[in-house]
Order: C-alpha cells, then sequence, then structure tokens
C-alpha cells in the first residue's frame, strides 16, 4: 500500500511538472489559443479545417482550435455556457436562446467603420441579434422564392412563372396544371409547415403573428391573416395542391407537383437530378401594394461572452466573414458581402438571383421567434393550428381555429 501511495505521488508529480512544462511551452510560442465550435461535417468540415489552418499559419499570435459539435450542437452549445466553459467563438442562429451568454459585437463593428457593416446586407441584421442589439456576425443566409417544374409547364401548354406573379396567377395556373397534366397537381406545400417559415407570407400580405410587443390579437386572427390560410387551404379544398407531410421537394422531384416555395438548399440536388426546373420570387398578394416577403434562414459566428480572448475571437470572425472565405464558400453557401456578390456577378445566375431579389424586399421584418418570449409554445399551438386547417380529413375553418390561440 505504501509503496503504491509512494508511485502515485511520484506519478502525480511528474504529471504536474509536464503539464507545466507544456503551459510554459506553449506560452514561449506567444500564440494565444482559441476554441472554434462548428456545426459542419463530413466534406464541409474538412473544407473548414483547411481554412482554419489557412488562418493559423498567416497570424504568428493567434490558434484556432476546430471543434466539430455535429448534430450534438445545441446540447454541447448548452452545457459549455452552463459550465462556462462556452467555444470562444462558435457557430450561431437561436439567439433567442443563447444571446445571454454571447458578446455584443457592435463595438468592435463600429471600431471598424460604416463602410464595413454596410457591406453586409441590411435584411440579415435582425437575424443575427437580439432587443436591438447585434451578436452576430452573418455567414451564410437563404431567402425562400417559388419553384417550378419546366416539363410540366410545357405538357400543360403554359408560359412559365415569372416574378410579376400574384398569387392569384399561381392559382389559376395550379389549377389548369391539375387539370391538363394526368397525375400532377399544381403546387405543394406542407400540412405541418414551419410557423417560423409561414409568417413570410403574412408579411407579405401586410400583416403578422404579432406586433412588436408579442400581441398577437388583431394580428394572427386578422382578416388578411385568415386570408392566407384560407388561400391555401381552397387550393387543397379544390384538388389544385398536394398538402405534404413533407416539405415538397421529394413530390418536386419525383414530378408531382409543378411548384413549391423552398429556400435554396435543394439547389445542389435538383442540379445533381437533372431536373429542368427555374426559380422566380415568391407571388405577391394581389391588392396588398407591396412587394412578397420571405423568412430568412440565416447563421452567424458570435463570440462567447465567457471567452477570455475576445480580441483574437473578433480577428478570427473578421477573417471567417471576410471576402476571401465568401468568395471560396460560393457553390454551397449565398455570399453575405454586396462586393462579393458584384465581383462574382452572382446576379447573373437565374438560380441564384431570385434570393438575393427575396433579400432585397425583406429588410426591416423581424421574426416573432425574435419577440416573444414565449415562442417555443406559440410555435407548439401553431403547429397544431395548421395540422388542423390542413390536414385532409380536417380542413377545420381558419378564423375558427386561429381565434383560440392567445
Amino acid at each position: 500500500m505504501k509503496k503504491s501511495l509512494f508511485v502515485v505521488m511520484i506519478c502525480t508529480l511528474c504529471a504536474v511538472f509536464f503539464i507545466g512544462c507544456s503551459k510554459q511551452a506553449s506560452q514561449g510560442t506567444g500564440k494565444t489559443e482559441i476554441r472554434f465550435a462548428s456545426w459542419d461535417s463530413a466534406e464541409t468540415l474538412e473544407a473548414q479545417q483547411k481554412f482554419v489552418d489557412r488562418f493559423n499559419e498567416t497570424h504568428s499570435d493567434i490558434k484556432v482550435l476546430l471543434e466539430s459539435y455535429g448534430d450534438d450542437y445545441d446540447i454541447k452549445i448548452s452545457a459549455g455556457m452552463g459550465s462556462g466553459d462556452a467555444p470562444d467563438v462558435m457557430y450561431m442562429w437561436n439567439y433567442p436562446a443563447y444571446y445571454e451568454g454571447l458578446e455584443n459585437l457592435e463595438p468592435y463593428i463600429e471600431k471598424e467603420g460604416k463602410a464595413y457593416k454596410e457591406n453586409f446586407y441590411e435584411a440579415l441584421w435582425p437575424y443575427n441579434q437580439m432587443k436591438g442589439t447585434i451578436y452576430g456576425m452573418p455567414v451564410g443566409f437563404t431567402t425562400h422564392c417559388l419553384y417550378f417544374n419546366k416539363d410540366i409547364f410545357d405538357k400543360a401548354g403554359l408560359a412559365y412563372p415569372s416574378s410579376d406573379w400574384t398569387w392569384d396567377d399561381l392559382q389559376k395556373n395550379a389549377q389548369l396544371i391539375t387539370e391538363k397534366v394526368p397525375g400532377v397537381k399544381g403546387f405543394a406545400f406542407p400540412v405541418k409547415d414551419d410557423p417560423y417559415v409561414f409568417e413570410m407570407y403574412l408579411w407579405s400580405n401586410g400583416t403578422s403573428y404579432m406586433d412588436n410587443n408579442g400581441n398577437t390579437d388583431g394580428y394572427l386572427n386578422a382578416p388578411k391573416s385568415i386570408a392566407v390560410f384560407d388561400m391555401f387551404q381552397n387550393m387543397e379544398k379544390q384538388g389544385w395542391a398536394i398538402a405534404t407531410e413533407k416539405d415538397g421537394t421529394d413530390e418536386m422531384s419525383g414530378g408531382k407537383t409543378a411548384m413549391y416555395v423552398y429556400g435554396g438548399w435543394v439547389v445542389v440536388r435538383f442540379n445533381r437530378e437533372n431536373l429542368n426546373y427555374g426559380i422566380v420570387e415568391i407571388p405577391a398578394f394581389a391588392g396588398a401594394g407591396k412587394d412578397s416577403v420571405s423568412i430568412l434562414s440565416s447563421s452567424g459566428l458570435s463570440i462567447a461572452k465567457s471567452s477570455k480572448h475576445k480580441d483574437a475571437a473578433w480577428e478570427f470572425i473578421k477573417y471567417w466573414t471576410g471576402t476571401e472565405l465568401n468568395k471560396e464558400r460560393i457553390g454551397y453557401e449565398l455570399p453575405v458581402l454586396k462586393s462579393v456578390v458584384a465581383e462574382a456577378n452572382i446576379m447573373t445566375d437565374e438560380k441564384i438571383a431570385p434570393f438575393y431579389a427575396m433579400l432585397g424586399h425583406s429588410a426591416g421584418y423581424t421574426p416573432s421567434a425574435f419577440i416573444s418570449p414565449t415562442w417555443s409554445a406559440l410555435s407548439d399551438e401553431l403547429s397544431l393550428a395548421f395540422e388542423r386547417i390542413f390536414n385532409p380529413t380536417t380542413l377545420e375553418s381558419s378564423a375558427s381555429v386561429l381565434n383560440e390561440i392567445k
């Protein structure tokens, strides 16, 4: 026993000695180490590691360590914040859940000058802030657009959709396609759409789920809101639309529907499948007197409030969101910098330009998810409401269902 204890003591002292030596060696390099958490995996993670390596090679005073959290991202970020061991820099989208553990980035942005901030698209900022304070720098985004199958329109003998379409145009064409092309519906939408996404249709019709104080009465159940739900339900009732259990992508890919609204994530898939498709802006509501509006799915980069190396973290964020990497991520991410979009002639790409057109229409809108402190509960209620209104076995009155939500 005594001998074992002696051995343990010696081993412990040796461990302390070597750890101390290691720390001294690290300090001797003069490098500040920062941790960078990513939710990416596989090929995109490999590309990210190369970008991190490039930063480390060109910065003699900072070393970035890439940490891949994958599917456990939220769990690990929450645990890190709870224990005071959050990564210095992290990908972020759910600011309502995490903003209290994030650094206010506005002082850092101000130091870079007015032109620095203005190079980012204005519509991106509401998705990277909470209560008027910026907590994340935009990295990537997608708006939503109308996808259409050219072959199906050709079979129906109809002109392709255009960006000046209204929902009246879409409904008319959805009916004609359903009548003229056997086995095909004109439009597809989810039975249980994501409430976060669906709010964009209310915005386009001049309303929203709630006011800036989180009050839903007179907004969610307003006539303009009810009209949106009624429109989708009517297309389903008339047999012109598929109310799908998924998002409509499989129906589009399989030639079962001629049109659906979705983000830019499927462009790569449809190109790979050689689908003969086009993309235009979401139709506007006739009489609304405004362009259609899109919700954004946006990712940002944030600094942990607990980080001890915030200046180094900001230096890395500037690199990660800067011109060089914005250019290199083209193809699997839409650039967030106006200068990169102009230089790369992205607006000449007919399958990408509509997403930026929608971005231009969508500045100044803040999702209810960023306004309401009880959004999680409201989102659950809305999901059930969508199912009651759009499920083909129920098709309940939109007005009755929406009036029940408080």
